[in-house]
């Protein structure tokens, strides 16, 4: 007997999370094992469960989808991270790849269409919306330029690291500089590379440079 997918849902809307649960639980090969209704406790539960696949929503309150996501993959958890929201919007999606995700669903999708997609992601492909897959193929074609400064809404906190990284810092330097954990200091480099439609740190460093 095949044992079942085990999976955690982090979403801060208890309505939709039960009609998840629902809709997962109709299927023998999966079993929702725990729920949460934030990132923090999402990311605590997470660890403790150690589920096969986590569906993370992006919008929440606190910690948000790609901020929960980011920790998961920086714990080095082996667990399945598929984002599912309500958003169609190309940053989004990028944002959300960019930052390790196994997957990118919406939430209007048919229920057999969603247990079809998790269980293509436990095969280890990168699942996707059938509308998302022409935003991501422009997006790959004709990628965004790298902004100016005055185009991107960095945080004061990003813009403390980026300065950092204009320095050469490494996270532990940066982390002890600023009062904060490297986990937290990766995060922030992953949100600002992605606000910035860079790859790299290096590339982060060139482009403070070039504003100065």
């Amino acid at each position: 007997m095949q044992v079942p997918t085990t999976v955690v849902i982090i979403d801060d809307h208890a309505l939709f999370r039960k009609g998840v649960i629902q809709m997962i639980s109709a299927d023998s090969k999966f079993s929702v094992i725990g729920e949460a209704a934030s990132g923090a406790e999402g990311l605590l539960l997470v660890q403790e469960l150690k589920p096969d696949l986590v569906l993370i929503d992006l919008n929440m309150k606190g910690m948000n989808g790609l901020q929960t996501l980011a920790h998961i993959k920086d714990a080095k958890l082996e667990s399945k991270c598929i984002v599912l929201t309500v958003s169609d919007a190309e940053d989004d999606l990028l944002e959300a790849l960019r930052a390790g995700a196994d997957g990118y669903l919406l939430k209007d999708m048919e229920p057999e269409d969603l247990c079809d997609n998790l269980s293509r992601a436990m095969l280890g492909v990168t699942v996707l919306h059938e509308s998302l897959t022409e935003i991501l193929k422009n997006a790959l074609i004709h990628p965004t330029l790298s902004k100016s400064e005055e185009d991107v809404a960095l945080t004061e906190r990003e813009r403390e690291i980026l300065e950092c990284l204009a320095n050469g810092l490494n996270n532990k330097t940066i982390a002890r500089a600023l009062g904060i954990s490297d986990t937290t200091v990766k995060v922030h480099i992953k949100h600002l590379l992605s606000k910035l439609k860079l790859t790299s740190r290096l590339e982060a460093a060139v482009w403070a440079h070039r504003q100065k």
